[in-house]
């Protein structure tokens, strides 16, 4: 944004990020796309070529082998590989690497940064995200999962539950309790992250049979004696819950990014369908049964795309950004689920067949609503935060 007031556009490099981006998915087709979703196999050969394209280090520090850009270049990365079609399969394979680390890039120890970042941003190094549990739900205080300090180690037993590439992941990045809910006056004190090696002996992984999004596992994940060495802690013990806090605004902004990709993906299969679908003598595109909900989408995605601008560019300026970065994802995940959903009414029956691809955009879709934040706890933060209305939970 320039003093001159107002911007919209995108700067040349920005630009140039979106076209190399949408030109490499183009050699991962819909076809592609199907196959790995229908054999539940990882797309590995898209994983190694963003990888080898170096996107994976976008916004890790230079010094780690990173190109240490903005969570506005990150999201334009993650909308164009979801709008390649690849939508929450090819997200979600690269979306840990991309910002997940925030936290350890913040507050991790140097010797820690060193071993871990530049093996991700080289993409040799897989990284999960363990903070859900069975138990909790959203309410993150009440995890369980607990870590007791053994001399130089701590020793770790718990649940943990939706783990996200946990099979294919060599390191997890893991909340834990080291001090139990109620031995602690604020309810979010005494959480301690580590970035750990997910031992396998004691680490018991089951993915979980689901909708959608079947190329990247979800899992279930029992822990076990699980040691970790003190020098894999983020930051200072205890801290865990406010380090994760700077990963929430631009998670949100991700995810907002590649509902819009969705939505923009399936809404070019229902333009390209409405055009070609001949039914009484005419292209059902002609008819305004089919024309408006269209049009409404496009305005409804390019609504929430401005808000997600917004949230971006606020984030990288050192700006408040909750009200946007939450908005954003509320939005963008609204269009592009209601998008995914229409250009499946589009398609008519044919909809429904996995050839034509819009049923996996809409199962894919549908997930942005719930993680890794429900719509409605973002009216909840909306509502107390920005309305100042009484917490009504």
């Amino acid at each position: 944004m320039t003093s001159g007031g107002m911007n919209f556009e995108l700067t040349e490099d920005q630009q140039l990020i979106r076209s190399t981006v949408a030109e490499l998915c183009r050699k991962f087709d819909d076809q592609y796309w199907m196959a790995k979703d229908q054999a539940h196999e990882f797309p590995t050969e898209f994983y190694d070529a963003i990888a080898k394209g170096g996107w994976l280090g976008i916004t890790i520090p230079e010094e780690y082998g990173g190109h240490g850009l903005g969570i506005t270049e990150a999201t334009l990365l993650a909308e164009e590989v979801s709008r390649s079609g690849g939508a929450m399969n090819a997200a979600t394979a690269i979306h840990m690497s991309i910002f997940g680390m925030q936290p350890v890039v913040v507050h991790g120890s140097d010797e820690l940064k060193a071993r871990t970042l530049p093996r991700i941003a080289e993409g040799e190094l897989h990284v999960c995200f363990g903070v859900t549990e069975p138990g909790a739900g959203l309410d993150t205080s009440r995890i369980t999962t607990f870590a007791r300090r053994d001399g130089d180690h701590y020793v770790v037993n718990g649940r943990k539950v939706w783990i996200s590439k946990a099979m294919e992941s060599e390191k997890i990045l893991l909340l834990t309790r080291t001090q139990r809910y109620d031995e602690v006056s604020k309810k979010t004190d005494g959480m301690t992250l580590f970035l750990t090696d997910l031992d396998r002996a004691h680490v018991d992984i089951r993915p979980i049979a689901k909708m959608g999004r079947n190329a990247v596992t979800s899992n279930e994940l029992f822990i076990d004696g699980l040691r970790i060495p003190v020098e894999d802690r983020v930051g200072e013990e205890g801290m865990g819950f406010k380090y994760l806090l700077d990963g929430l605004n631009p998670e949100r902004m991700l995810i907002a990014a590649e509902a819009l990709g969705i939505g923009r993906v399936a809404l070019d299969h229902a333009v390209r369908y409405a055009k070609e679908r001949v039914v009484f003598d005419r292209p059902i595109g002609m008819n305004q049964g089919v024309q408006f909900p269209l049009a409404d989408s496009l305005a409804r995605l390019d609504a929430a795309e401005l808000v997600l601008r917004k949230a971006t560019w606020r984030y990288d300026q050192g700006l408040p950004c909750g009200r946007e970065a939450n908005t954003a994802k509320y939005l963008c995940a609204d269009a592009g689920f209601t998008a995914a959903d229409r250009a499946l009414q589009t398609h008519g029956g044919m909809g429904y067949a996995e050839e034509y691809h819009v049923a996996r955009y809409f199962r894919e879709a549908r997930v942005m609503r719930i993680a890794p934040i429900s719509q409605e706890m973002i009216l909840n933060y909306l509502g107390s935060h920005v309305l100042g209305l009484p917490r009504s939970y």
